[in-house]
């Protein structure tokens, strides 16, 4: 039977609404439960996926609406009372926590962050174009975690923060490290005079937390989203961000991470980086480069660009840093042929299928289902973060259910060998993934054996010992689950591939001559350069990239924002013109 509950005004996140679907769904005797924003789209997939009540009609987009689909209604008083404690626990600490002040309008937030050097999103995509435009119209940078902007708001938004001399990190910017300070999906990474630049979060993730564990430190990540090098865009973030590190005085060392650019924006990349003073490191992912130039040095997998990175910063040759692996004992049924890779790290799963295709000499399959980064044969890397995954749903990095389901899944299938699995710790992610996942992987290992197969399970854990998650445990669970660890991502699916009699081979590349080069101005605004030493924000959206901040020292003014207009777009459009031209006169 199903029951609907609606919470008026009581605007919430996405992630939020995910994050409490998931616990009502823990209750006994809840068969099904789905939390929502009362808005004409969401009523429809209450509709397409079968918990769809009359009530609803009655619910506005600033309502929040449970629908519940229990035998006995008695359950109902439990799951309001799990409702408030949750949402309580999302708020507390409001106005409370050292450095936090919050705030209900935008006029308050600016009035009160007017020293706020960065305006952070975390609101739906929808909403977020007209709200990044008031925060650049503030002289403000924005770093934008959300998705699902339309692409000509992108470029547009981009060419008028460039315009007014500031950086628009984003849309969907997961990652980023602003004067030692993490904001959003990001570790805790000693503070250092390494400088990155990313069009990719995990990326960023995994370069700078090698970094750090090779002892050195990072002064600033900054995110670009991960269409800044389409040619749509251009590049407009990446190389502003570029041309402000190489004018920070704190900065010796930059890095440049993305997936393959479009052509004629990796070449403007690449100018750009030839006519910086400082020595850069560059990783494409999916380019395997074979050479470096003067003062521009090339790497094929992420590992490498911190390593260079590190290297250069101690003055030291630059050559691969080559680990001696040790290949355990196996012994495989003749079907066990495949390696499977569960990933919640886009990038990752992206080196991963790089590598293998290298080792085993693999083509990409054109018909693979959306979410594969690489299908040929048994052969499996999978995103579990692609949008066909987290529609609705959870990122992995947050809800391990939909990984422990794949993990039984690929353990029965007969040809499976091999299964590579990340874990990404940080701020926004689950508190103890480790633990979550150590029950399935024992199980799959001990299905296997009872039916006289062997199967390894090859991870890495992308984090830092000054994490909130604690590296050392999330280690120590996993290899107690019978996981072998590996330092990086890479190495492990170098392990995976020796383990198959394929090991890739890591060669050092020769340094040539720099290639002529059209000399590039480089002149960041002031802005740009003061962003780099800012220690306030503006949080709009989720409290928990608050936190982050607060704990490293940070002030933010979390402005606790809700959709004006019941959500309507084109009213809100009309409402900020009108604005803008009473402010005119």
């Amino acid at each position: 039977m199903l029951h609907t509950i609606i919470k008026s005004n009581s605007y919430q996140d996405s992630i939020v609404l995910m994050l409490l679907t998931n616990k009502l769904n823990t209750i006994d005797g809840v068969h099904n439960v789905s939390v929502m924003m009362g808005t004409p789209a969401n009523k429809d997939i209450f509709k397409t996926g079968g918990l769809y009540t009359d009530e609803l009609e009655k619910a506005s987009s600033n309502d929040m609406v449970i629908v519940l689909d229990i035998e006995d209604d008695s359950l109902i008083d439990q799951v309001l009372s799990e409702i408030d404690v949750f949402l309580e626990e999302q708020t507390k600490g409001g106005g409370d926590t050292a450095g936090e002040e919050v705030v209900k309008t935008w006029d308050k937030a600016f009035e009160l962050g007017k020293d706020a050097g960065v305006v952070v999103f975390s609101i739906p995509g929808t909403h977020a174009a007209l709200e990044i435009e008031k925060a650049l119209d503030e002289g403000k940078h924005v770093f934008c975690f959300s998705d699902n902007v339309a692409i000509e708001d992108e470029k547009r938004l981009k060419e008028k923060a460039h315009d007014a001399g500031l950086l628009l990190m984003g849309p969907d910017c997961g990652t980023g490290i602003i004067n030692g300070i993490p904001v959003a999906f990001t570790n805790a990474v000693r503070k250092g005079k390494i400088g990155v630049v990313g069009a990719s979060g995990t990326g960023i993730q995994e370069v700078t937390t090698i970094i750090h564990k090779l002892g050195g430190g990072v002064t600033n990540a900054i995110g670009t989203g991960g269409r800044d090098l389409k040619a749509e865009i251009g590049g407009i973030t990446l190389k502003d961000s570029i041309m402000t590190l190489e004018k920070d005085p704190n900065t010796e060392v930059v890095v440049v991470i993305s997936k393959p650019p479009a052509p004629e924006v990796r070449d403007d990349v690449l100018n750009l980086l030839s006519s910086i003073s400082k020595p850069a490191v560059t990783i494409f992912l999916g380019e395997k480069p074979e050479a470096h130039e003067e003062n521009l040095y090339r790497a094929y997998t992420l590992e490498e660009a911190a390593q260079i990175a590190v290297q250069l910063l101690n003055k030291k040759e630059i050559k691969v840093e080559k680990e001696t692996l040790s290949v355990p004992a196996h012994s495989f049924k003749s079907e066990q042929k495949y390696v499977k890779g569960l990933y919640s790290g886009g990038t990752l799963a992206y080196e991963a299928a790089m590598l293998i295709k290298e080792g085993l000499d693999l083509v990409d399959d054109e018909h693979a289902p959306e979410g594969f980064i690489l299908k040929n044969k048994g052969h499996e890397i999978i995103d579990l973060g692609d949008d066909v995954y987290t529609q609705g749903k959870p990122h992995p990095m947050i809800d391990p259910t939909k990984r422990k389901e794949m993990l039984e899944a690929v353990g029965k299938d007969p040809e499976t060998a091999i299964i590579l699995v990340d874990i990404v710790l940080g701020y926004g992610s689950h508190a103890n993934m480790a633990q979550e996942l150590a029950p399935t992987i024992k199980e799959v290992k001990a299905n296997a054996k009872a039916e006289g197969r062997e199967v390894f399970v090859i991870g890495t854990i992308v984090g830092t010992d000054e994490d909130p998650q604690a590296i050392h445990e999330q280690e120590a669970i996993m290899k107690e689950a019978g996981t072998i660890l590996c330092d990086s991502n890479a190495q492990a699916v170098r392990m995976a591939l020796a383990i198959l009699d394929h090991p890739l081979k890591q060669e050092d590349k020769p340094l040539k001559a720099q290639k002529s080069i059209t000399p590039v101005s480089i002149v960041p605004s002031e802005a740009m350069l003061a962003l780099l030493t800012t220690q306030s924000f503006i949080n709009v959206g989720l409290r928990s990239f608050s936190e982050a901040i607060t704990n490293h020292g940070g002030k933010v003014v979390q402005y606790d924002w809700q959709p004006v207009a019941g959500g309507n777009i084109t009213l809100q459009k009309a409402l900020q013109f009108l604005n803008k031209v009473a402010l005119s006169k």
